[in-house]
């Protein structure tokens, strides 16, 4: 496998388990990029840029992250709390009135952004362009009655996260969540990453696909708890509901859909985007910049929800807009926190190991939260990590 790109000395463990996921694992094309205090350390790519073709993987070649997204995003909330713009104990009805429908008139700012505002699914889904249109979507979670007492229970609002973040900043700021992304982080940061992809980047992204295990390599292949499996497979369970916000499930793949702002699941970026962001929320990155104070950076990592998840139906925590890890994580310690995205892509940050991690791919597989590809990557990376 033609792997190009870099490794720092002692990060060479990386690089291989990258070869071993195209040569073993099923990925097409794919990308991985860590930062370690600060400083670049490994920026890797190879494979084809779309997952059925053959036009190779360049170096800015960027792909749809799915809900690796919501970890991007939730900077934005957090930015505006760094600078006293928004209160996280504040109801969300006193930037939002309308959202005090249903039941949920004491849903916390906090609520929202840890997966507890009891809005996972919508009665009646959206179709992509009502999705995508800046209206439909905040006008139905605004309505929405909730599916539990909001701040009491949660579940993962895989797909009305996108609403619920983007009218929020709004309401508080004016300006669009896409924008202040690209104007107060991405711009100053040099990150290419996008919510809301501009149509001059369009021909940077590469078309994303599922795919299944190469022969003999089933490791792909899943096998989740019975319970889970049911609930993926009932129509009218809230997981799937929930997943079902967007229906029918848009095109990942369609010009239109990659230029929406929808915050849970259609940013747009590059594997070393990805880990310069992260770096930046815990530390300063090679030129200087910053994004968080450490004040906001623990206030990323802390707990707000914890325990069986309503819509996951496993257990998962999530901080203020992030899913956070435990001892039996397997990333690098219970400090991270970021976000995967289903079917492959992972980024996260490690505050005690200094660590900004990102990783695309589009090979979409059948995973959650745990895809193998993913997973060898950091098992090598904390490899890395025990001898440099």
């Amino acid at each position: 496998m033609d792997v190009q790109g870099e490794v720092a000395e002692g990060f060479e463990a990386v690089r291989d388990a990258f070869v071993r996921n195209f040569e073993a694992l099923g990925d097409r094309g794919a990308a991985v990029a860590v930062y370690r205090d600060g400083r670049k350390v490994v920026d890797l790519w190879g494979g084809t840029k779309d997952a059925d073709g053959t036009r190779p993987w360049a170096a800015d070649t960027a792909q749809i992250v799915r809900s690796a997204t919501k970890g991007v995003a939730a900077a934005v909330p957090l930015l505006l709390h760094q600078r006293g713009l928004l209160d996280l104990d504040a109801p969300v009805a006193s930037y939002w009135p309308e959202f005090k429908a249903g039941g949920k008139e004491k849903a916390l700012v906090r609520d929202l952004l840890a997966h507890r505002a009891g809005v996972p699914a919508l009665d009646r889904g959206l179709t992509a362009a009502q999705a995508a249109d800046g209206v439909s979507g905040p006008r139905a979670v605004a309505g929405q009655r909730a599916f539990w007492e909001p701040g009491r229970d949660h579940g993962y609002h895989a797909q009305t996260f996108s609403w619920l973040l983007s009218e929020l900043v709004l309401r508080v700021s004016g300006r669009s969540l896409g924008g202040i992304l690209a104007e107060d982080l991405a711009e100053p940061l040099g990150l290419d990453f996008w919510i809301g992809l501009p149509d001059e980047e369009a021909h940077r992204v590469g078309r994303v696909a599922p795919v299944e295990p190469p022969p003999g390599g089933s490791v792909l292949r899943t096998r989740p708890r019975r319970n889970v499996a049911e609930a993926y497979a009932d129509p009218d369970s809230l997981t799937r509901r929930a997943f079902a916000a967007i229906d029918p499930l848009p095109d990942e793949n369609d010009p239109a859909y990659r230029a929406a702002e929808l915050p849970a699941s259609a940013g747009i970026g590059t594997a070393r985007a990805l880990a310069r962001f992260y770096a930046a929320t815990i530390g300063v990155v090679e030129d200087g910049a910053r994004i968080f104070t450490p004040a906001t950076t623990a206030l990323a990592a802390r707990e707000l929800s914890a325990g069986p998840d309503r819509v996951l139906v496993v257990n998962t925590r999530f901080g203020a807009g992030y899913m956070l890890h435990g001892p039996a994580s397997p990333l690098l310690s219970p400090a991270s926190f970021g976000h995967p995205g289903r079917g492959g892509s992972l980024a996260f940050a490690d505050p005690e190991a200094g660590i900004g991690f990102g990783y695309v791919t589009n090979a979409l597989a059948a995973s959650v939260t745990a895809d193998p590809r993913a997973q060898s990557l950091v098992r090598a990376l904390r490899s890395a990590l025990s001898t440099v």
